[in-house]
């Protein structure tokens, strides 16, 4: 029997999700010895196109899926905050709630726990936190781009506030857990945060930033958006690619204002130049062909454009674990930027208008977004080209990378009617060919807009 819901949850699987909560309510007798009192609920997600441009203030098109983060909670009397995972290969952990440390350098998964329970906590200025007993179940493949550590966050965000008797708006829960994140070390935008808790059923979401707000984006009918995992996993908070892209391109955020002579000292983001500006996307793209030279810049170079010391650079623009990087390409960056915001738009105008060729339409977007992606983004590998070049070959109208790349999944639009040869031929094509990747669960699947986060009770 299911537990009674706060929100009509016809859209999960439930068949599947009640032999969950059980097994979960089992374990967690087991390991605490009594039951849970609540369960929270967080999505991960896939991106349909927008990519590597929320942290640049530009709207992006995700949708919620179905693999997820469940956590079965026990507020307790003491202050101690014990979390456990139904997967062997995390360790249980355990800390006081009134000294919580997040280790930057190791982004193990209590951390990302740690970091929306700290969120919540600095929020409030909760002195006395209630403690707590948790014990997680995740189904989305860790490190695949499907944002499993970011549902991890907001989950854990959700179980402190209900923990400790608080409420919030679903927007203030996002903006919360996206700035919380950030102590693990990723310098997110808030894509992740916001559709895993802004998220319905049935719809994918326009989330633009300042102001946080969601649009519906109703689909085309006729195709399926096809999620695989290159097997290749990716940890942004584990390497430093993420972060030197969005270095770079608050770099050109600051060359580009300088050159047009904005206050490039307060300009952070690449959206804050155009709006300035008050020009469009299109002029903005002829601007950084006018100011930037698609050669690496040398942090000698960025410092004698804006008139800084080294010194001045490292201490007030660029980040901390940014010292050893002597190089950075800005050209590349603010074109993929602003052309993948113009595509973003594109996207969702074709799915408002609906003409005879939407899918066709939206398919040559995508690829147009992975090649920006590989090219001026430079955040593909060769695994996920192999796989995009793959799923293009057996009928997808169009593929490319989502999250942050360097690994993780592709996601595909493929024709409702090629489906079932579609998953057969890719399948033999990537998968049965390594008897690693067979062997991983979740690696291909087809998927439909799912439900935002949500606490439910038992009955």
């Amino acid at each position: 029997k299911l537990p009674a819901f706060y929100a009509n949850t016809v859209f999960l699987n439930v068949s599947n999700l009640s032999f969950r909560l059980q097994k979960l309510k089992e374990m967690f007798i087991s390991k605490f010895g009594s039951a849970p009192k609540f369960y929270v609920r967080a999505p991960g997600r896939v991106n349909l196109i927008g990519e590597h441009i929320d942290y640049c203030g530009y709207a992006v098109l995700p949708m919620a899926i179905e693999q997820d983060i469940l956590i079965a909670v026990e507020p307790v009397k003491t202050q101690v905050v014990q979390l456990a995972n139904t997967s062997s290969s995390y360790l249980d952990f355990s800390t006081n709630v009134n000294n919580i440390q997040i280790d930057k350098t190791k982004p193990q998964w209590h951390n990302y726990f740690l970091c929306g329970l700290k969120g919540i906590q600095e929020h409030f200025g909760l002195n006395n936190p209630t403690g707590m007993n948790c014990l997680l179940d995740g189904t989305i493949p860790p490190s695949s781009g499907l944002s499993s550590s970011s549902a991890l966050v907001c989950c854990a965000g959700l179980v402190t506030l209900r923990a400790n008797g608080k409420t919030l708006s679903k927007v203030e829960l996002a903006e919360i857990c996206t700035k919380s994140e950030r102590y693990i070390g990723t310098e997110g935008g808030g894509m992740d945060q916001s559709i895993s808790f802004l998220a319905e059923e049935g719809t994918a979401k326009l989330i633009e930033f300042s102001p946080l707000r969601a649009t519906d984006v109703r689909l085309p009918s006729g195709a399926v958006f096809v999620i695989a995992n290159s097997c290749v996993e990716m940890n942004k908070a584990a390497t430093s690619h993420f972060n030197i892209r969005v270095m770079e391109c608050r770099l050109a955020t600051k060359l580009l204002s300088k050159s047009k002579n904005l206050d490039w000292k307060n300009m952070l983001r690449l959206h804050d130049v155009q709006t300035k500006l008050g020009v469009s996307l299109e002029e903005m793209l002829t601007i950084v062909e006018e100011v930037l030279h698609p050669e690496p810049y040398s942090t000698e170079e960025i410092c004698k454009c804006l008139g800084i010391s080294l010194e001045e650079l490292h201490s007030q623009i660029l980040s901390q674990n940014m010292r050893d990087v002597s190089s950075f390409k800005l050209y590349q960056r603010a074109k993929h930027v602003y052309g993948e915001a113009a595509r973003v738009l594109e996207f969702q105008k074709i799915c408002s208008e609906a003409p005879a060729n939407a899918v066709q339409l939206l398919g040559e977007l995508m690829n147009q977004s992975y090649i920006s992606c590989r090219e001026m983004y430079e955040c593909s590998c060769p695994e996920l080209d192999r796989l995009v070049d793959i799923c293009l070959q057996f009928g997808a109208i169009g593929s490319r990378l989502t999250g942050a790349g360097w690994g993780g999944c592709t996601v595909s639009m493929v024709p409702t009617d090629k489906l079932n040869t579609f998953l057969k031929n890719v399948k033999k094509a990537y998968y049965q060919t390594s008897v690693q990747r067979l062997a991983l669960e979740n690696t291909l699947f087809a998927s439909k807009p799912g439900r935002g986060a949500l606490v439910f009770v038992e009955a």
